[in-house]
């Protein structure tokens, strides 16, 4: 057997100090890459909301444009280019149509499908089903807007309804409904999960069904989580573009008909970007000013998701 003859003090203090100095050069190559991905994260948001701001004050500065006018009118240039009068009315009213048309085919069958997964469904099939509805979630959303167009609106509306104009707001909500469909499915199910199972005993000892424990238990345990995924799901809907720039239509005006052609302030911002218009004039800079509107209404939800979220949050031990 061999004998390890010790290192003397002298032999070893030098590795110990190169190994110390190792590790704290690897803290600090950590740490400054975390740094560095925030500040990268930070000043890609500060750059962003500069630009909306900067640009949308030029456009509120031109002499073809008032922010009154911009706030509280509606009439929006059908014609990209045109001196109709810049009113974001027609816009939004067609995000919001599009967006609770979408909120009402993704919240039901979501919630349905979020609690069955999480409540009902056998270990083995729950880990088929949740993947599988996933995979709508990585679907490219210009082929939604195709099949929104080719079969939702001829296959579907036009049979229930003729009148149902060839672009219109129900195909589109619906697609987007369908695209929604797997966040508010996926994370619901994961607010349901994070219920402690404790509860449910607790229910099923008082002589509850297993719906009685979904419906009257899980459920408000799980309300917080619920109303973010309502959220997100929402402020998705309203940003949702190639949807709606290929099935909504081209046409902003102030309706809730869902079988008439609208169009979005996503909509509006593709038609512009892709239009031939000079970079100086009014039609050009209000896509900035239509993008910062959608900003400010998408953080206003983020920001009222936070609060409710923090009320309704309930804490388990």
């Amino acid at each position: 057997m061999a004998y390890e003859v010790p290192l003397r003090k002298a032999e070893y203090q030098p590795a110990i100090l190169r190994a110390r100095q190792a590790r704290r050069w690897r803290e600090t190559g950590v740490l400054t890459g975390l740094v560095g991905a925030a500040a990268f994260s930070v000043l890609t948001t500060v750059a962003i909301i500069g630009i909306l701001f900067a640009q949308s004050v030029h456009f509120f500065r031109m002499p073809e444009v008032t922010v009154s006018e911009f706030f509280f009118t509606a009439k929006w240039p059908v014609l990209i280019g045109s001196d109709d009068n810049y009113g974001i009315w027609p816009l939004i009213c067609g995000s919001l149509l599009v967006t609770l048309i979408a909120m009402a085919v993704a919240l039901p069958l979501g919630l349905v499908t979020a609690i069955y997964l999480s409540e009902y469904a056998p270990r083995k099939l729950r880990s088929v089903l949740k993947p599988t509805l996933e995979v709508l979630a990585g679907i490219p959303t210009v082929v939604y807007g195709f099949f929104a167009l080719t079969f939702i609106t001829p296959m579907i509306l036009q049979k229930i309804d003729p009148s149902f104009n060839g672009f219109n707001a129900a195909s589109a909500g619906i697609a987007v409904g369908i695209l929604c469909l797997p966040i508010v499915t996926s994370l619901t199910e994961d607010a349901l999960q994070s219920v402690p199972r404790s509860l449910r005993e607790g229910a099923y000892g008082l002589g509850g069904t297993k719906l009685d424990v979904s419906v009257r238990v899980v459920l408000p345990a799980a309300l917080s989580g619920l109303i973010s995924a309502t959220l997100l799901a929402f402020a998705r809907a309203m940003g949702e573009t190639m949807i709606v720039a290929l099935a909504a239509g081209q046409l902003p005006q102030v309706t809730f008909d869902p079988r008439d052609q609208i169009e979005t302030m996503t909509g509006f911002m593709v038609r512009a970007a892709k239009g031939d218009i000079e970079h100086t004039g009014a039609a050009y800079y209000s896509l900035y000013a239509v993008a910062g509107t959608l900003f400010i209404i998408t953080f206003a939800l983020t920001v009222l998701g936070q609060l409710i979220r923090r009320r309704f949050r309930e804490e388990y031990r």
